[in-house]
């Protein structure tokens, strides 16, 4: 509080020079009006009377009461005689500065003060509710007038009434009362900064509001992080931590600084230097504790893992977002530290997410698991690889991604991604995503080449064909159905389901082309019964052999198994179909028929239908296909159950 004692002394010199710090750092009155003797000794008069009323040494009722909560009118007319006690001591000083009017002027504006002091302590303690954060952002658009009048509200006066609405006819009664609050602190502030008494009026504001930001942080999970502890925590704590930081941040930023940034204004819109002195001591410790976390995290590794890039990425972007209002919030130069800080931690996430990405890519090349599903299904690399790509595409759409690659773009192997891929052009031409279709088209085709790696692992060429089949399948599947698919485009998607089909062909030809060519060929003379005969056991055990072994395959997507399916039947069951009609006849007569016609055309087709469910029909896995081969014999493979 001011001490009564800190009073303002007089030389016998006519100069102001002479006056203490405080006083004569006092301003010119803002006022250009004539200031005559009558009025100075008006103003005396009048100050005396209000001002003593409300001394907080005296021993009256005005010592534990409010002003401004007992009276908006009488807290209207002390500030009114401290301006008028101002401007008459200004009158004093250059007319006789050793009168004793002078010395109980001064000795009026120091109760003055310890009494505004006093208010506005209590204001500022009492309405922590009305000055939150969130009702301070709210009052961005209040009005900057100075004037006391028009925030102030009297029971007795409807002109003020009417002022007030003029101020907000359309904000809620919590609103009015936040604009009342904060309005009586600039005016509090206006007026002890006006008289020299700014550091008194600063020292309170400074210690209840840093603590009431600090508290706001609290509350919001942000808490000082120790370096040693924090390298010591696992991956999965730190992800759960980062989510709620995410959501912190936003209203920590957009809420707790804003809105003390803008009541800081507010309050001290008298004097810049000021509120900024303010505003740096409230929020400069409380904002580069907010972005220690994810400074920590942006540099907690040199080696990131690949799978960690998503929370870094979904850190870069709520940072990014929130830049243009940190920005704006500590744009003062003695708060640069925390923009540093910032700019700092961005970048740190820019090269963490790049080095996320080559360890995605290193990853890829080094993958050397032996170990392959014996049916060609979807390989593991192939949908972790997809996953993580497809949910990386999602960033570009934040524009995260291709903003980080641009500043690293792609530079191994040129010329063969050149010939292997043509960037699609994006219909939002303000999006600059070709940094990323170009990179995601690179780690694709680096995963293919691994994959035709994996393949050769098989004994059998034509499962090494299903295998490609069911990965490309799955490929193209989640590009489709992905935001990759903007980022590859069509062609593309055409080019590699060109790929898909000349590997199901290739399949085709090299699993099914030795029980063709077990049929003679229509161009040969006519076999006798003897030659038809061995037509026929060599076609069984043919296609039994090719039966049994790709009916352990499995092709995933049911569309694409369909095509195989019916590909297949068209070019097998035809010909053995005209085979069939042209010989059976001729065997009528022998005994072992039924040994060596083991197949209809039609028990064919049915079996062929069943193909690449995993579950072969020679094992008995279909009613209908065993129940037509009800006097089929022995193969000399194996047996056929019913």
């Amino acid at each position: 509080m001011v001490k009564m004692a800190k009073s303002v002394t007089f030389s016998t010199s006519s100069s102001a020079s002479n006056l203490s710090p405080s006083f004569a750092s006092l301003p010119a009155s803002p006022l250009n009006q004539p200031f005559s003797q009558s009025m100075m000794e008006e103003a005396l008069e009048s100050a005396e009377s209000i001002i003593k009323k409300w001394d907080p040494n005296a021993q009256s009722y005005t010592k534990i009461i409010s002003l401004f909560r007992h009276s908006r009118k009488q807290a209207k007319e002390f500030i009114r005689c401290v301006r008028d006690l101002r401007r008459a001591m200004h009158f004093l000083v250059s007319q006789d500065s050793k009168s004793d009017k002078l010395v109980l002027a001064q000795s009026l504006m120091q109760i003055g003060m310890s009494t505004l002091e006093k208010e506005f302590f209590q204001i500022l303690s009492s309405n922590q509710d009305h000055l939150d954060p969130d009702s301070a952002s709210g009052q961005s658009t209040i009005s900057s007038n100075s004037e006391f009048e028009v925030y102030m509200e009297y029971d007795e006066d409807e002109d003020d009434d009417d002022e007030l609405k003029k101020a907000g006819e359309s904000i809620s009664q919590v609103e009015k009362a936040s604009v009342l609050v904060m309005s009586d602190l600039k005016v509090i502030a206006e007026t002890m900064i006006s008289c020299g008494y700014g550091k008194e009026c600063i020292k309170s504001y400074k210690l209840i509001r840093k603590s009431i930001v600090d508290e706001g942080l609290h509350l919001l999970g942000i808490e000082k992080v120790k370096t040693s502890h924090f390298h010591k925590m696992d991956w999965g704590v730190l992800e759960h931590m980062i989510k709620n930081w995410i959501k912190a941040a936003k209203i920590g930023v957009t809420t707790l600084f804003k809105g003390e940034k803008l009541l800081c204004d507010h309050v001290f819109s008298a004097s810049i230097t000021i509120g900024q002195s303010c505003f740096n001591q409230i929020a400069k410790e409380a904002g580069l504790n907010l972005f220690m976390l994810p400074e920590l995290v942006a540099h907690k590794e040199k080696k990131q893992h690949h799978e960690r890039i998503f929370k870094l990425m979904d850190l870069y972007a709520a940072i990014s977002d929130l830049w243009p209002d940190i920005e704006m919030i500590f744009s003062f130069d003695s708060l640069a530290s925390v923009k540093t800080l910032v700019l700092s931690t961005l970048k740190k996430l820019k090269d963490s997410i790049h080095t996320c990405l080559k360890e995605f890519e290193t990853m890829i090349h080094k993958d050397s698991s032996k170990e392959i599903s014996t049916e060609g299904g979807v390989h593991k690399l192939t949908r972790t690889t997809m996953s993580f790509l497809s949910l990386l595409s999602e960033y570009s759409r934040v524009h995260v991604l291709s903003e980080i690659l641009t500043e690293h773009p792609l530079k191994t192997n040129t010329r063969l991604l050149e010939s292997y891929f043509t960037a699609p052009i994006l219909e939002d031409e303000h999006v600059n995503n070709h940094a990323c279709s170009v990179h995601l088209a690179w780690l694709i085709l680096v995963f293919l080449c691994k994959l035709d790696t994996k393949a050769e692992s098989y004994n059998d060429v034509s499962l090494s064909y299903i295998f490609l089949v069911n990965n490309m399948q799955f490929v193209a599947d989640t590009v489709r159905s992905s935001h990759l698919k903007n980022l590859l485009g069509d062609d593309w998607l055409t080019k590699h389901e060109a790929k898909l089909k000349s590997y199901a062909e290739k399949y085709e030809k090299t699993a099914w082309a030795n029980v063709l060519v077990s049929l003679p060929a229509k161009t040969s003379v006519k076999l006798s019964p003897e030659e038809a005969t061995t037509c026929f056991k060599r076609f069984h055990a043919a296609f039994a052999g090719a039966y049994l072994k790709q009916s352990s395959c499995v092709i995933v997507d049911a569309k694409l198994r369909d095509e195989l399916e019916v590909s297949i039947v068209k070019t097998l069951v035809p010909e053995y179909r005209e085979f069939y009609e042209k010989y059976l006849p001729m065997l009528r007569q022998d005994r072992n028929i039924e040994m060596l016609v083991s197949f209809k055309p039609d028990n064919l087709e049915n079996y062929l239908s069943d193909l690449f469910h995993g579950t072969p029909m020679l094992s008995g896995s279909s009613h209908s296909a065993s129940a037509s081969l009800s006097s089929t014999s022995c193969f000399s493979i194996g047996c056929v159950k019913h």
